[in-house]
């Protein structure tokens, strides 16, 4: 790698980074380019390597010129010749049925080959970028194989990407399945969220601040609104959405961590489990939506035909792989309470989507307002609250409003926006998101991936609302045209309480 490289940290341990599902888009879309990032930066062991696995079958040779000419299209900074090619000879690719037993035996001897060849000290991590069906399938497969046991010193960790699970209970039998063959402490499921800086930023922002923290509280906060929202639709997806929604594809998942570190007590130390302690502590604090409550405090929505961006954009039910009378939901809002000693009171209002106006994440901090009593002899009739934005994607950064007084000689307030944007202060740092979640994985620190219990918890909340759905068929859809903020019972949602979501333009 390159002397020039900026050496911002220490190296991860000497590892195999075993991949399933290699030839899929999540590979070459971003862990190849993240993996390429951390060798840019010095941040991967000299003594690494990458064992691919897929259905196809090729050679290591033809695989590794493959991923040549992927990374030129996908890498978010500059692919120099010299990290390149270090990287690449380090490359592997075995092809074989995943349900097969002598699929494992060969890529034991793989493994043990490439052990000698780099000397990566029989440490291995195994991501399954594949299908949820296989979670368990190829758990089991790789320690019958002997492939996840651990022992003189080496380590055996495997990374589970989203959906863990479809309801309740398929995620219980899935923890189940998978604790049956190796630890917790070994399973890391992955949350690209939780790759952003500004995600990673909120513990240091909260804890690290003693301005933020004392009024962090139902003291001082009126309510949080936490917004994901895509100007995509399902493109290519429809079969799998089918099957998801917007409901299980995004809240137990993405937005449920970013509710958990928003609302979470200080750890105690920044312990992989001390903080997620506190994040489960969050989770099974939320109020579950009783069944006769769905109706004013969940609201799901489907797009339908509507410009986006000012062209022309199919409704969800004439996209590849849906029904025509389909009743999955391409949007959802919800009004969630957390019923502890800090939040009581403090609705958190979360709303996701496909086919929106704009690609936004973000969380909102709406402050009460201050009394008016000092302004009654002004023109002042009403002042407008404080309110902190976090801005989580496309443009990371934190903004916070309050008032000022416009110049002249009448008593008048203005909102200033007081904004802060990591590039201006920190420099542009290519990343994928996935960057910070594999070197964790590599160093053995889970502080940034799930654990069983946050995903049961996450199940437990939302379940009442889809089970409710699942009997009482969505009479409206299409309720949304593409391109606007979603159907108008979101904005009732808010407006039943006096409130309205934060305006994004």
């Amino acid at each position: 790698m390159s002397e020039q490289s900026q050496n911002s940290g220490k190296p991860a341990d000497p590892c195999v980074m075993v991949i399933f599902g290699a030839t899929g888009d999540l590979t070459k879309r971003k862990l190849f380019p993240a993996l390429y990032n951390l060798a840019k930066s010095n941040l991967l062991s000299r003594e690494f390597a990458i064992v691919c696995t897929g259905r196809t079958e090729t050679t290591t040779e033809a695989f590794r010129e493959q991923i040549s000419q992927d990374i030129k299209k996908f890498a978010t900074s500059e692919v120099t010749d010299e990290i390149w090619d270090w990287f690449k000879q380090r490359i592997y690719y075995i092809g074989g049925d995943v349900k097969s037993a002598d699929f494992y035996q060969k890529l034991r001897e793989l493994l043990a080959q490439v052990d000698q060849s780099h000397g990566t000290r029989r440490n291995y991590f195994y991501y399954l970028a594949i299908a949820p069906q296989f979670f368990g399938e190829v758990v089991r497969q790789l320690t019958a194989a002997g492939l996840t046991q651990e022992e003189n010193n080496q380590w055996r960790r495997v990374i589970i990407e989203k959906p863990f699970g479809h309801d309740l209970e398929s995620a219980r039998a899935l923890n189940a399945e998978i604790r049956q063959v190796i630890d917790e402490r070994q399973i890391y499921r992955i949350d690209h969220y939780l790759g952003k800086e500004t995600v990673q930023n909120l513990l240091v922002f909260r804890f690290g601040n003693g301005l933020f923290e004392p009024i962090w509280n139902r003291r001082y906060i009126d309510h949080v609104q936490i917004t994901a929202s895509e100007t995509v639709g399902v493109e290519k997806r429809g079969g799998y959405y089918e099957t998801s929604g917007a409901m299980r594809d995004m809240i137990p998942n993405h937005l449920f961590q970013l509710v958990s570190l928003t609302a979470m007590e200080p750890p105690i130390s920044f312990d992989a489990n001390a903080v997620r302690d506190e994040q489960s502590k969050v989770l099974h604090a939320i109020a579950p939506i009783l069944p006769e409550e769905v109706l004013t405090r969940a609201v799901r929505g489907q797009y339908g035909e509507g410009l986006v961006k000012g062209e022309k954009a199919l409704g969800y039910r004439q996209e590849e792989q849906v029904s025509p009378t389909s009743a999955t939901e391409t949007y959802v809002a919800l009004k969630l309470t957390v019923d502890n000693w800090r939040w009581a009171g403090v609705p958190f209002y979360l709303r996701t989507g496909k086919h929106l106006p704009k690609r936004v994440t973000e969380i909102a901090i709406q402050f009460k307002s201050a009394p008016l009593m000092l302004f009654r002899d002004t023109g002042i009739d009403r002042l407008r609250t404080n309110r902190l934005v976090i801005h989580i994607q496309p443009d990371e950064g934190i903004s916070l409003r309050f008032g000022a007084k416009i110049p002249g000689p009448i008593m008048r307030i203005g909102a200033v926006e007081m904004d802060f944007n990591y590039i201006d202060y920190f420099g542009s740092v290519p990343s994928t998101g996935y960057e910070r979640l594999l070197y964790d994985c590599m160093v053995g620190d889970a502080t940034l991936f799930q654990r069983a219990d946050m995903v049961e918890a996450g199940w437990r909340v939302i379940e009442p609302v889809l089970d409710v759905w699942k009997a009482l068929p969505p009479r409206s859809f299409p309720n949304y045209p593409a391109g606007t903020w979603g159907p108008k019972e979101a904005d009732e949602l808010l407006e039943r309480d006096g409130r309205e979501w934060r305006p994004i333009e």
